[in-house]
């Protein structure tokens, strides 16, 4: 039974690197994010970390930005220092981060150097296009002058 899961899983990895014409990345929810399935709507990503101040500050921010937004921005998160499984879910659970998290930071799909500065949060447009490349804390205000249709 346990070859039959683990062939399974394994075609089910190899399909998703198969698929040339569309990148997907897994999220910590257990779902995954194909970026062209998301044309239409505006995409925040945010990068933190547990250890960043300015990051804890953001955060509140954030939960409400994505809870009034969630029909037209879809507002996702990465953890700077690649933190995964239950400490993953120990840090969110900490900082109280209500958006889901990436598994694997997909910033290679606009072509970005990782930044050395956080928290940093990328503002993709409803064409997939980057459009904004932040760094430093964000409020409501800030985001809601940058993307269209927000408050």
């Amino acid at each position: 039974m346990k070859i039959v899961v683990k062939l399974k899983a394994l075609l089910f990895v190899m399909t998703l690197i198969s698929c040339e014409s569309h990148e997907t990345y897994a999220l910590r929810s257990g779902k995954v994010v194909d970026f062209d399935d998301l044309q239409g709507r505006w995409v925040l990503i945010n990068y933190w970390a547990i250890w960043c101040a300015p990051c804890r500050k953001e955060i509140p921010d954030l939960n409400e930005f994505a809870r009034n937004n969630s029909n037209n921005v879809a507002v996702y998160g990465v953890n700077f220092d690649g933190v995964q499984g239950n400490a993953l879910d120990e840090q969110v659970k900490s900082l109280n981060i209500k958006f889901d998290t990436f598994l694997l930071d997909p910033r290679f799909r606009w072509d970005l150097e990782k930044s050395d500065i956080l928290p940093e949060t990328l503002i993709i447009n409803e064409n997939g296009e980057l459009r904004h490349r932040l760094i430093g804390p964000q409020t409501i205000a800030d985001l809601s002058e940058l993307i269209p249709g927000t408050f």
